[in-house]
């Protein structure tokens, strides 16, 4: 069993992943900006007042923490690189820091060009401060130093939602994860088992994986 904090607890892929951890016996934290909205959350989850991208919150919330997951959204595209170098500079100066699981941007993943997918000349443009945001944060985390483990896990770069949880996937690294139509597709309820399967059994240890059936 883990202790694992929850940045974004709240939103559409951190309530199905605290929701996967606690099903599975691990003690959760939901550290979210709102604890009062957050009714909605499994029974037995701790849920405080946190906040990724203050050093004073992720130090706080890193004293009883095996594992930081990010799922963090809906802000400017600064918030995943500020959360990205508020963990990395702040849990480096930690003795004993906990992993960093990263739920990232399925845009940053790379075209059979070996382009990124958010530098495709349709790519949306509602959702490019967010791609481009989280690109920051891939970045951040591949140019840290000794002192910080960290997982960074991308989503498919279009199909992706909500849906039904198989409790099956498979994984790539840098490019989608295809199956034999071609398609690229995963549920936010397969993505919450694949992060707590690294939470558990950690395979990819200061590197980027993505998911997909």
């Amino acid at each position: 069993m883990s202790n694992i904090v929850v940045f974004g607890a709240g939103g559409t892929a951190g309530s199905r992943i605290t929701a996967e951890a606690v099903e599975r016996g691990h003690r959760v934290t939901a550290a979210v900006r709102r604890p009062e909205a957050t009714s909605y959350l499994p029974a037995g989850v701790r849920t405080v007042t946190g906040d990724a991208t203050s050093a004073h919150s992720v130090r706080e919330l890193a004293e009883d923490a095996d594992v930081f997951v990010v799922a963090i959204g809906g802000g400017e595209r600064e918030l995943w690189r500020n959360a990205a170098q508020t963990l990395v500079s702040t849990l480096r100066e930690l003795p004993d820091p906990p992993r960093i699981i990263h739920v990232g941007g399925g845009a940053t993943l790379l075209t059979p060009k070996g382009t990124p997918y958010l530098d495709e000349p349709d790519f949306p443009d509602e959702y490019r401060d967010a791609a481009l945001g989280q690109a920051d944060a891939l970045a951040c985390y591949q140019s840290a130093a000794d002192g910080v483990t960290w997982t960074y896990l991308s989503p498919p770069p279009l199909e992706f939602h909500p849906g039904e949880r198989t409790g099956h996937y498979r994984t790539g690294t840098d490019h989608p994860v295809r199956d034999a139509q071609g398609r690229s597709v995963l549920t936010y309820e397969d993505l919450a088992v694949a992060v707590v399967d690294e939470v558990e059994n950690p395979r990819f240890s200061n590197a980027r994986f993505t998911a997909a059936y």
